[in-house]
């Protein structure tokens, strides 16, 4: 199969599709032949990229979507359907990210990643669930290192990746009988602004620096990896060296896992 038709025919829809990885997922699927819905919150963002896709030959439309409301998602899904037909992708990928000490963070910040993370993802799983199993189609969800092990200073964001875990894996085994497919996406640390936009302890953006190891992941190389794992259907990917690292040394040798992330990430924590 050629790369410009190995999604020919096909409807994605991105959440957060207007920057970073989701635009860069937007981008990949679209040059593999897809038709692109892009749901965002900043218009500006969405409309450039709709402009974009389109002038180099692939179609996209454009929908202002606030995933932590339900009904804004309900009613994009359902302008998506009414407008292509139908959904065979949904990439479940708008998120926030939090950094700061659990004794300092207030209740509504773990509210407020909840809503974005989690309930974001569900709301739009759950209004695209009957066009999806029609087509026999696939749901990625993007999750983190953060959504397998435990990581310093991201208790909230942590809690949010796991939640994704819980109710996707779950949902798999329900709709895999019926040709749905669910994929969980793990990236590494990957240059965005997701990270210059993270919330610290009382809602607002931190300024407290972000700590990291290995090498910074692109959002070109994710969405790459996301469109093969897509092809393969693949239940969970991991991406980068140190990420599939942690991966299996939780798994195998957790406390070794936490004492070494615990040394790398301290400073996340310290004031």
């Amino acid at each position: 199969m050629k790369e410009e038709d190995m999604f020919r025919d096909k409807v994605v829809a991105v959440t957060g599709g207007a920057s970073g990885i989701g635009a860069a997922m937007c981008r990949r699927f679209g040059k593999a032949g897809a038709a692109i819905a892009i749901m965002d919150m900043d218009k500006d963002e969405t409309d450039a990229l709709v402009k974009e896709l389109t002038s180099s030959g692939i179609e996209a439309i454009g929908l202002k979507c606030d995933v932590t409301v339900r009904g804004e998602c309900e009613d994009a899904i359902e302008r998506v359907i009414r407008h292509y037909g139908c959904i065979d992708v949904l990439v479940n990928n708008a998120g926030i990210t939090q950094r700061s000490p659990f004794v300092e963070t207030d209740i509504s910040v773990y509210r407020r990643v909840m809503d974005v993370n989690f309930f974001g993802a569900l709301y739009c799983a759950k209004a695209a669930i009957k066009s999806l199993i029609e087509k026999k189609g696939t749901i990625i969800v993007t999750s983190s290192h953060a959504g397998y092990s435990p990581l310093i200073g991201r208790t909230g964001y942590s809690a949010s990746k796991h939640a994704l875990h819980g109710l996707f894996e779950s949902l798999r085994s329900e709709v895999k009988e019926q040709g749905v497919h669910v994929m969980m996406v793990c990236p590494g640390f990957t240059r965005t602004n997701l990270q210059t936009r993270a919330i610290g302890s009382d809602g607002s953006v931190t300024r407290h620096p972000q700590s990291t190891f290995g090498k910074q992941d692109t959002p070109d190389h994710v969405a790459e990896a996301v469109m093969r794992g897509a092809l393969k259907r693949k239940n969970i990917i991991v991406l980068t060296p140190v990420g599939r690292l942690s991966y299996f040394m939780h798994r195998f040798a957790p406390g070794l896992y936490e004492k070494l992330m615990a040394k790398k990430l301290r400073s996340e924590v310290e004031r």
